[in-house]
Parts: C-alpha cells; sequence; structure tokens
C-alpha cells in the first residue's frame, strides 16, 4: 500500500508546460528537498510494526501476570513452611518437622536450692514425656596432682629419662624427657600425647621465681597414673611413686533419679533418662530437690503459630490488593483482578481457617479476624490455652489418626483423607500378617513384613501402617485433618514444582512468551527487509526525478534561446 501510494505522489511531482509564445514560457518542476522520504518510509514500516508492537504488549502482560503468580506463590510457600511444622508431617524424616514432637527440660526448685543453678538439661526430640525427681550429693572432679617449685620455665633443665603417664580408665605411653628441655617442653611433651595418656599438663607460676608442673586427667572421675625417674626428680611423685603434692582427688558424680542412688565418672550424664542428658552443676543441699519434667516444647509451639499467623497475613495482604477495582494508581497490585485461580486459592485458605475439630476453632489459640480478614492474634490467650489445652491444640491444627488398637501404627500417609473404615488383619500361627482387607475387599492394601501399603488408585493410596501385633484383629481407623494440615495441601496444590496450579501458570506464560516472542522478531526482521527495499526503491524514485529535472532545465534553455532567435 505504501509504495503505490509514493509511486503515484512521484508520478504526480513532475509536470511541465510550455507556451509557444514568442515572448515567454512558463514551466514547473519538482524539487525532491522538499519530500520527507524518511517520514515516508517511517510510516510505512511503523504499519508493519503495529502487530509486533501488539503482541510486545502482550508479552510485557504475561510477564507482569507471571511475576504475579511467582509472588503468591512465594507467599504461599512460606506459609506452606510454617504449616509443615505444625501439621504432624508424616514418616521418619517428617517427625524432626513436628514442632509438637520437640521436647523442653522445665525445672522446678524443691526446697533451698536454685534449679538453674544446680543442672541443667537437654531433651532430644520425641523424647517420652514425664516427671523426675533429681538431687547431686556430689560432682565428678578431675584427678590433679603438681611437683615441686622450679625456678625457671624456659632454661633447660637437665634432666633425662623416661617418664610413664596414664590414667585408671586405660590407656599410657612412654614420653622421652631430654636433657636440652625446659620445664614448659616438658609440659608440650606431656600434652602431645594426652589423646592416648589422658593426662593433660600445664605449668603454674606460683611465685615470682617459682614454676610448678601440675598434671591433670583429661576426664573426671578417674585417676592419674605416673612413673619415671624425672617425675621424681621434679617432686610430682615421691620414693615410693606415690604422688607427692594431690591438689585435687579424682571422684565420681552422685546423683539420685527419684530416690534411686546413680554413680558417673563425668558431670554430663546421657545414659540414664533416655533421651535426656543432664548437666551437674553444684550439690543440693539435704531435704532439697529439683523436678525436671520433660514436656513439649511450648515455646517453640508458639513460636511455629506466630509464624503461621505471619505467613498468612502477608499472602491476605497481597491477595486483597489484587482483589481491588484497578485503577491508574494501583495497576501494579491489582494484575491478578478477577483471576479465578487465585479466588479459588483464597476460597481454600479461608475454609481450612474456619474448619473446626470437635468444638474447637481458632479462637482456641487467641486468633480472631479483622475486617480485611487478617489475623489477629492474642498472645495472652494463647499462652494459656498452650499449657491448659495442648492436645486440643495439636488436635485442632495437625493431621491424626486414632485408632482401636494401639498396635496399629500410621507411618506415612498420602495426600487424601479416606472415610473412616474397619481394617481386617489377618496373620498364620507365628504372627505373621497374611492379609489385610476392607469390608471384605483385598485388594486396597499390600502387605510388606509388619508394614501394610495402600494400594496405588485407592482412597489408601500413599498410606502405610505398621501392624506391631502377632494375632488376627479387627481395627477401626479414623482420621481428623487440621487447620494446619490443610493450609499445607492448599499451599502445597498451588506451589508444587511439578503440577502446582501456580507453578503450571507461570511455565504456560514463559512457553506462550518464548512462541510470542519468536513472532515479534521475525515481524520485526521482515520489516526491517521491507525498510532496505522501501529505501531503495525511493532512493530510485529520487534520483529519477532529478533526471527528470535536469532534463526538464535543458529543453527550457533550448525553448527560451529559440524564442529569443526567431
Amino acid at each position: 500500500m505504501a509504495s503505490v501510494s509514493s509511486t503515484s505522489t512521484t508520478a504526480s511531482l513532475i509536470s511541465a508546460s510550455t507556451s509557444t509564445s514568442t515572448t515567454s514560457s512558463t514551466s514547473s518542476t519538482t524539487d525532491t528537498s522538499e519530500i520527507d522520504w524518511d517520514g515516508l518510509i517511517e510510516e510505512a514500516v511503523a504499519a508493519k510494526l503495529s502487530k509486533a508492537d501488539s503482541i510486545d504488549l502482550k508479552i510485557t502482560s504475561n510477564e507482569a501476570k507471571a511475576a504475579a503468580y511467582e509472588s503468591a506463590a512465594d507467599l504461599l510457600t512460606t506459609m506452606l513452611e510454617a504449616a509443615n511444622a505444625l501439621r504432624s508431617p508424616s514418616g521418619t524424616e517428617g517427625s524432626s518437622d513436628d514442632v509438637f514432637n520437640g521436647r523442653a527440660a522445665y525445672l522446678t526448685a524443691n526446697g533451698d536450692v536454685d534449679a538453674s543453678a544446680t543442672l541443667a538439661a537437654t531433651v532430644d526430640s520425641g523424647t517420652t514425656t514425664g516427671s523426675y525427681e533429681l538431687a547431686v550429693t556430689q560432682l565428678a572432679k578431675a584427678h590433679k596432682v603438681t611437683s615441686a617449685a622450679v625456678s625457671t620455665n624456659y632454661t633447660d633443665l637437665g634432666y633425662e629419662g623416661t617418664i610413664s603417664l596414664g590414667t585408671s580408665a586405660g590407656g599410657s605411653a612412654d614420653i622421652e624427657i631430654t636433657t636440652d628441655m625446659s620445664l614448659a617442653e616438658i609440659a608440650e611433651a606431656i600434652n602431645a600425647t594426652s589423646g592416648t595418656t589422658g593426662v593433660k599438663a600445664s605449668v603454674l607460676n606460683v611465685s615470682s621465681s617459682g614454676y610448678q608442673l601440675v598434671l591433670s586427667g583429661s576426664a573426671t572421675g578417674t585417676t592419674v597414673t605416673a612413673s619415671g625417674d624425672v617425675l621424681e626428680t621434679l617432686g610430682v611423685i615421691d620414693e615410693e611413686g606415690a604422688f607427692a603434692d594431690e591438689l585435687q582427688a579424682a571422684q565420681s558424680a552422685i546423683f539420685s533419679v527419684d530416690g534411686i542412688e546413680i554413680t558417673g565418672t563425668t558431670n554430663d550424664i546421657e545414659d540414664v533418662i533416655d533421651g535426656v542428658t543432664l548437666h551437674l552443676y553444684q550439690t543440693t543441699s539435704d531435704g532439697s530437690s529439683i523436678t525436671l519434667e520433660v514436656g513439649t516444647d511450648l515455646s517453640a509451639v508458639k513460636d511455629a503459630i506466630v509464624a503461621l499467623v505471619d505467613a498468612y497475613n502477608a499472602y491476605r495482604d497481597y491477595a486483597y490488593a489484587n482483589q481491588q477495582l484497578p485503577t491508574d494508581d494501583n495497576a501494579d497490585t491489582t494484575v491478578l483482578f478477577g483471576d479465578s485461580t487465585l479466588r479459588n486459592i483464597n476460597s481454600a485458605v479461608a475454609d481450612a481457617l474456619n474448619t473446626r475439630i470437635d468444638s474447637n476453632a481458632l479462637s482456641l489459640l487467641g486468633l480472631t479476624f479483622d475486617a480485611y480478614n487478617n489475623l489477629e492474634l492474642d498472645e495472652d490467650v494463647l499462652d494459656a490455652a498452650l499449657l491448659s489445652d495442648l492436645d486440643d491444640i495439636e488436635a485442632l491444627l495437625s493431621f491424626q489418626m486414632e485408632s482401636s488398637s494401639s498396635s496399629l501404627m500410621l507411618l506415612q500417609r498420602g495426600t487424601s483423607v479416606p472415610a473412616d473404615f474397619s481394617m481386617d488383619i489377618v496373620t498364620d500361627s507365628s504372627g505373621a500378617i497374611t492379609s489385610v482387607s476392607v469390608g471384605g475387599d483385598s485388594s486396597l492394601f499390600t502387605v510388606s513384613g509388619t508394614r501394610i501399603i495402600g494400594a496405588t488408585g485407592t482412597a489408601h493410596e500413599g498410606f502405610t501402617f505398621v501392624y506391631a501385633g502377632s494375632s488376627s484383629t479387627s481395627v477401626d481407623v479414623s482420621f481428623s485433618t487440621g487447620i494446619a494440615e490443610l493450609l499445607y495441601n492448599v499451599a502445597e496444590k498451588a506451589t508444587n514444582n511439578s503440577k502446582g496450579t501456580l507453578t503450571n501458570l507461570v511455565s504456560e506464560l514463559e512457553d506462550t512468551n518464548t512462541t510470542l516472542d519468536a513472532k515479534s522478531d521475525d515481524i520485526r526482521e521482515r520489516a526491517e527487509t521491507y525498510r532496505t527495499n522501501l529505501t531503495n526503491r525511493y532512493a530510485n524514485y529520487q534520483a529519477a526525478i532529478e533526471t527528470a529535472n535536469s532534463m526538464l532545465d535543458y529543453l527550457e534553455t533550448l525553448l527560451d534561446t529559440w524564442n529569443s532567435t526567431s
């Protein structure tokens, strides 16, 4: 269209008229400098590029939408991670993430004793909860002996011989002492073998001109053994081989747990209460004791609840902003206005938060909704509930299974929850499981040793149970799905790396943009080719016009000459 118009325009530019009058002649010529050649070209190319510009606008819109989906996914992922701690994750690995499985030691003083100054306790996750009464009679101490005073620390002593060091716990070594060794170097040689001997050495400056070698057992409760002429010369041992100056006798720790006296070689006791390590600092006076309660780490549970509230509120703020009617002022925050995927996620999140377990709801945790459906926390209510209603809190938030038999335990769960069912387990004479059925259907589970595994394609897929019994039985099984579990499932469905709804939408937009980019690049490449061809064509037109003008000037000159001579 542009080239045809330009051709007709060019054709009309050249006109000339002549007069046979003997007195005058008139003519008109075209001045090519008055034609906006570049403007003509740009107008024609712009028409070609308009479709690419439309495509680029669509790409920009897709990029904004993909970025908005990714922002939503990031916020949901944070909510997923917070919910995971409170939903009682399944499997062996999941138990380490279960905040309700975390344990803390709570100490209470009984009588005239400072509990925290007397002992501390560290508790492994999942340790059985319970209460213990402790008393500390004696602390474990390391054996320490010293030499006589020596006037110098760094001057060669001139002593020579072999010394032998060890402890009553076993392990000993011979150490060669030479005449060019100082007291400091003897200590250094002893420490070089302390990993074998269990004996450490140090040098004390006991006066302005006196130094003493101190030998001590690396471990408490063990006695140092020593022999050798050099040690006798230094005054560590006497002529009979006994220690000449014992600074501190080795002693074991003596303490009691629920009235049972226990002796240990260290003040860090790991093997008395399963999952609990005791750290003894000082003794308790007669008639006093400390109550150690191993319980759920309530501080960690509270922190996890606060983290979930914060994660939800951050997502809610984002979702609320995107639900507002777009204007010039909020265009950047309303990219997902009216988006059905975001609307469905919001609805599922709201349903999860309004779930009731038995008669309990979010109010049990001190949580209420404000005017914008953000969560507000009353910490006093939450603190009171943690102290008195911990089981109800866990039931409200987490996934739980109830079984009529304590021998049937849940090892792994699937993503969907089957209706309540009765599992019939049949064992042989040795106690091995031979079949498992529900309502007479034995195809719903497969058996692997003591494990009962839900069959693929059934409502029990993903569930694995462990049966610790040895006889045939029928077990009633039911499940409850708490708020944290529901929120986790909503967020996981949206953000899963392989099949999440938001993940797929972002991927689809990126694929679409890849195709659109290729189309836009192709249009622009063809437009540039068109620009080159049009530029060359207009250059030819310009040259033709210039030639025509030159010819016209020549003819006019001839006519003027002829008229002037006739």
